[in-house]
């Protein structure tokens, strides 16, 4: 399972050494990611472009850690940009960068620490169902952003997921139908586009470790382009059924320099909740 998830990223091809339509470049041919972030025609921060996480574990992390054992083998201190879409620290616990870590509810604390000690064994990614966009920004998958003034869509190359996010203003439902993504409208501030998230269905994974979001949850991401080549999401989660209060992590993303996303169907030849059954 653990081999499966890591190698992922090394498997597909994604046309490798096509050049990025449109991103500049150094003399040396290579993808410019320091340049200024390109502009829609409205003069805002154009997010689109194939991303991934922008740093990894160092591969000093194998599965599912506790976020004390997480911080020995790769203390916040250490740095390993990453070169393909790989998992960071956050992926195996998107709340180490906190002091203290996530302030999980009592019942949300046992259950982690439950999971990450059977090495995530009911994990919804290993049995193919659909990644939340909050966990996918930290699994080695790419996924692509595509945005005109009115919509930014999100795509996952992990089992084709999308995720619509409207930027025309309007309202979020009242009494919204719960489901994977969440209902997604957004509004820029400067060149931040603050989104805000609400109808999720209820045990959503965020992290290796088996953190979750239920259906009382709140999201807010606080997307920034600073360069070409660098995105940085700031998300805040409201959850008072899972989290004692609000808390809030900035997640980094790096451009996917001449790559593209190809299917990656994960009920094709999966072999892996076979295995997890008979443990």
């Amino acid at each position: 399972m653990i081999k499966t998830l890591l190698l992922t990223a090394f498997l597909a091809a994604q046309w490798f050494q096509y050049p990025s339509p449109g991103a500049p470049r150094t003399a040396t041919g290579e993808v410019n990611l320091s340049a200024p972030a390109p502009r829609l025609a409205n003069g805002k921060p154009d997010l689109s472009g194939v991303w991934m996480s922008g740093e990894n574990a160092c591969g000093k992390v194998m599965g599912p850690t506790s976020r004390e054992r997480l911080l020995e083998l790769v203390p916040l201190s250490t740095k390993c940009p990453a070169k393909i879409p790989s998992i960071p620290r956050s992926g195996y616990n998107i709340g180490v960068e906190l002091p203290g870590g996530l302030p999980y509810q009592p019942w949300l604390a046992k259950l982690v620490d439950e999971r990450t000690a059977n090495q995530a064994n009911d994990d919804p990614h290993i049995r193919c169902l659909p990644d939340l966009f909050l966990r996918a920004y930290g699994l080695p998958h790419y996924v692509k952003f595509v945005q005109t003034p009115g919509l930014l869509l999100m795509l996952n190359e992990m089992n084709g997921v999308y995720r619509q996010v409207f930027s025309d203003a309007r309202p979020l439902p009242k009494d919204p139908m719960p489901s994977w993504q969440g209902y997604s409208s957004a509004t820029w501030s400067g060149d931040t586009l603050v989104i805000d998230t609400i109808g999720f269905r209820d045990d959503l994974w965020i992290d290796w470790d088996g953190s979750v979001i239920t259906e009382a949850a709140k999201l807010r991401e606080q997307i920034r382009r600073p360069d070409f080549g660098h995105l940085e999401i700031e998300v805040t989660v409201d959850d008072p059924k899972a989290y004692t209060k609000p808390w809030t992590v900035t997640l980094r993303m790096l451009f996917g320099s001449d790559a593209e996303l190809v299917d990656e169907v994960c009920l094709e030849n999966e072999k892996d909740s076979t295995r997890l059954n008979k443990q």
